[in-house]
């Protein structure tokens, strides 16, 4: 879903959304009486939930579920499209990063009377699609969090145990363990590993640390483990924190660690064919921090004995990792919303949920969906301690959500480039104070 945290709706997009309130009442999407149309993007998904479809139809006769899965692109074109000429699906798979601004614009149906309960799910997963005017908008449906991925024959061979790497700390002024780690993982031309005299920062065959751009799946977990919040609250925050001197102190070291030859420039990620776990796989890489739903990713790579440690511990004392959730959402505009909203209800169930854990591809949002993905994962020869020990030891671990709040498309649209500029064109982190006060104007609108 974290890219899962990629840019859903670019900014011309959002625009157009915009104009949904004058024309999404016209007529909504192709469903009948009997029939429940449902989005997801997931094609690794969407075998388990053509499973959950068949035992919802069996529990309510007369009742279909014709399923659309879409590319990760095409579905938020299409969905956003649907939106505006009234083609929408009854339900759709839901993301935190357009909750806000699919929320404002009146166009998702209230839940509340579905029952949901922030108890019958993993922690905080549902709090999180309240509105803002108190109402509820999706039914918790899966969530992930972040780990560092790592080459095991790499790690081995720079003498890295699996215990030193899940004891790592990190600290923004030298880096800590974690930055001597990664150092002793890069290796230059000549064979000259990141710490050791010689090294040439500018011919590097293997770097410690993977490059997935500029996004917060990369960089998040160590602002937050020094104590930063993307909001002045934790859900629909009226000022965004990029001004912030800790942010800003995060952010110079970690793109720090390209300038000292550790991570690849800007210059050679590329989201369509040169991601973290690209490099990881072409053996350009010893390590990445990816989210969750890239698992089985990393697990089916050739030749690659690809293991997962926690993220580092930060200046506050404990780790900290990104926990998102995705949900199910009804539209305004269905024609069917009786099916639709049962068909969330059985989707936000244990019921449905086991079946989607069983099939090891991603954590469902129940406590007994978790189980059953955690024990098909085991099946598989996969440990995934990793990902699900920070939700389960919040004495030592900090988890928080992607920032919940309006006009979420018009900050990523500012945010990505600043970032870029930082990691990529050198631009002091300073700069951000102009980008936080621009963001922050449009949320005061």
């Amino acid at each position: 879903m974290l890219t899962r945290l990629r840019t859903l709706v670019a900014a011309t997009g959002a625009l157009a959304l915009s104009l949904v309130s004058g024309c999404a009442q016209q007529g909504a999407a192709g469903s009948s009486g009997n029939t429940v149309t449902y989005w997801l993007w997931d094609a690794n998904q969407l075998p388990a939930y053509q499973a959950c479809a068949k035992g919802f139809e069996k529990e309510n006769p007369g009742l279909n579920v014709k399923i659309t899965q879409l590319g990760w692109s095409d579905y938020w074109t299409k969905l956003t499209a649907g939106f505006i000429a009234g083609t929408q699906p009854d339900v759709f798979t839901d993301h935190i990063q357009n909750f806000g601004q699919y929320a404002d614009l009146k166009v998702l149906e209230p839940l509340d009377d579905l029952g949901i309960e922030n108890s019958d799910y993993q922690p905080g997963l549902a709090a999180n699609w309240i509105g803002k005017d108190g109402h509820r908008y999706g039914a918790p449906k899966d969530w992930d969090t972040v780990a560092l991925f790592y080459n095991s024959k790499m790690t081995k061979d720079a003498g890295l145990t699996a215990e030193q790497l899940n004891s790592l700390a990190w600290n923004p002024e030298d880096g800590g363990t974690f930055e001597k780690a990664i150092a002793h993982l890069t290796i230059d031309r000549n064979g000259k590993r990141g710490d050791e005299p010689g090294f040439d920062k500018n011919n590097v065959k293997v770097y410690g640390m993977a490059s997935n751009g500029g996004g917060q799946t990369q960089w998040s977990n160590f602002a937050a483990s020094a104590g930063w919040s993307y909001l002045d609250k934790p859900r629909w925050g009226t000022k965004y924190q990029y001004d912030s001197k800790t942010f800003q102190s995060v952010v110079k070291w970690y793109f720090g660690l390209a300038k000292k030859g550790y991570m690849p420039p800007l210059s050679d990620y590329n989201v369509q064919s040169n991601q973290a776990n690209t490099q990881v796989a072409a053996g350009k890489a010893a390590t990445a921090f990816d989210g969750a739903w890239m698992i089985s990713t990393y697990a089916g790579f050739k030749g690659r004995d690809i293991k997962t440690a926690l993220t580092p511990v930060g200046p506050t004392g404990k780790r900290a990792t990104m926990m998102n959730g995705l949900a199910d959402s009804v539209t305004k505009a269905s024609k069917n919303k009786a099916g639709a909203k049962k068909w969330v209800a059985y989707l936000a169930s244990d019921a449905c949920q086991k079946v989607v854990g069983r099939y090891g591809v991603v954590f469902p949002a129940t406590k007994a969906g978790t189980e059953a993905a955690v024990a098909a994962y085991r099946k598989k020869g996969i440990d995934v301690s990793s990902f699900t020990q920070p939700v389960a030891d919040k004495r030592n671990f900090r988890t928080f959500s992607y920032p919940i709040a309006s006009y979420s498309a018009d900050m990523t649209a500012l945010m990505s480039p600043a970032m870029e500029d930082i990691y990529g064109n050198g631009k002091p982190v300073s700069s951000l104070d102009e980008t936080n006060e621009q963001i922050n104007l449009i949320l005061s609108q």
